[in-house]
């Protein structure tokens, strides 16, 4: 067994960044981390352009203005006011280049063609100048950014049609067992909905991780070896659920040991999860999770995700610990790390009960899992304690 510590270190060094880029339409990315950096084409705003639906004073000094007509968003006029001139204007168009300030339009009234203001008109109030938000030739979004709806949004607005990416791995999600059904059907005594594979692969998606492939395999050992033949050859990342121990029947580990699979580590100091297996076959990266529901998927945002993240190029990927305050009392029996499902409110962290590795019912219900290192043997209310995000996207 190693520490959690070293074992995120071994899963980070034998990680390796994918080389494929791909070009994809900005309507595709989402998702995505980009593979080089976004320089800006345009200048944006691309012309001096209004913040507020008002008029456009020819001057600051005057107090009454003679209305010469109106820009709206889209027009491409640029009329020429003179001093004592207003023109109604529109939020979002273009701000005549005569035009001194733009005053709102509650802050006005309007009486025979003649605007008179409240309040005396400040110098380029309510005008956002050309290039406030980026200049053309300027970094736009850097190399390693996740592409969420924001960016994509951000991207457009500079005529951004196509961008380059990271592709994503391939992964296998292959779940093991006899006593496994599918949810649906008729459960017979012994037997247990398979959920593992589904949990797995939504939560995949939640990131953005869309290739994937479920299989199922018997316990059996000329089906699993013929199974992992296959997605050894087909896939980037393989995540196993179940079949790693070392039971009669539990021919994973068996398998993987005769396809000459490079084992990283197996077993770490924690709970749940101890039985996490790491391996390496060329550049298929290779994870066994526990069959325990709630053990896999701590697995899965523990060691799977940065992994996911890094071999995604995504450039923030190590695992985000933040620090919160202990809203609970909670005491060790052994001396593991820890990894509990809990709620973060207003700053704290409250431990959430039902914390068995076969029960998912808490991590319905969760938004952190609290950590606690091998060396502490309990918290307390008010204690500082280490805290992991979850069941949120990325960035």
């Amino acid at each position: 067994m190693i520490p959690v510590e070293k074992a995120l270190a071994l899963v980070d060094q034998y990680t390796e960044k994918t080389k494929n880029i791909l070009t994809v339409s900005l309507s595709e990315a989402l998702g995505a981390t980009l593979a080089n950096d976004v320089i800006s084409p345009i200048h944006m705003p691309p012309f001096r352009q209004s913040a507020m639906d008002g008029y456009a004073l020819g001057s600051i000094e005057e107090n009454k203005f003679n209305l010469v007509g109106e820009v709206q968003a889209g027009d491409n006029s640029d009329p020429v006011l003179q001093k004592d001139e207003a023109i109604r204007i529109f939020t979002g168009a273009p701000v005549p280049s005569t035009a001194k300030s733009v005053i709102m339009q509650e802050k006005t009234k309007v009486v025979a063609k003649q605007l008179f203001l409240d309040e005396p008109a400040k110098k380029d109030a309510n005008i956002r100048p050309l290039a406030e938000q980026i200049k053309q030739g300027d970094l736009a979004l850097p190399k390693g950014t996740f592409i969420n709806a924001a960016s994509i949004g951000y991207l457009a607005t500079l005529g951004v049609t196509h961008v380059e990416v990271y592709k994503k791995p391939s992964i296998a999600i292959i779940a093991t067992g006899n006593e496994l059904i599918k949810p649906g059907q008729e459960l017979k005594h012994g037997q247990i909905y398979e959920s593992n594979s589904i949990m797995l692969s939504t939560a995949l998606q939640t990131f953005g991780f869309k290739n994937t492939t479920r299989y199922k395999v018997e316990d059996d050992y000329d089906a699993t070896l013929t199974l992992l033949k296959k997605v050894l050859q087909q896939h980037d990342v393989i995540l196993i659920s179940g079949g790693i121990s070392v039971g009669d029947y539990d021919f994973v580990g068996k398998v993987l040991r005769e396809l000459q699979v490079k084992e990283i580590f197996y077993k770490v100091k924690q709970k749940p999860g101890k039985p996490l297996y790491f391996a390496k076959k060329e550049h298929t990266t290779i994870f066994a999770l526990p069959g325990n529901p709630a053990s896999s998927l701590s697995c899965f945002y523990i060691y799977v995700l940065p992994a996911l993240q890094k071999i995604s190029g995504v450039a923030d990927y190590h695992l985000k610990r933040n620090s919160s305050i202990s809203n609970s009392t909670y005491s060790k029996k052994g001396v593991r790390a820890e990894f509990l499902k809990a709620t973060l409110k207003d700053g704290k962290a409250t431990i959430l009960d039902g914390q068995a590795s076969s029960m998912l019912r808490s991590f319905a219900i969760a938004n952190v899992l609290l950590y606690i290192p091998e060396e502490i043997s309990e918290i307390n209310p008010g204690d500082t304690v280490q805290i992991i995000p979850i069941n949120q996207m990325m960035h």
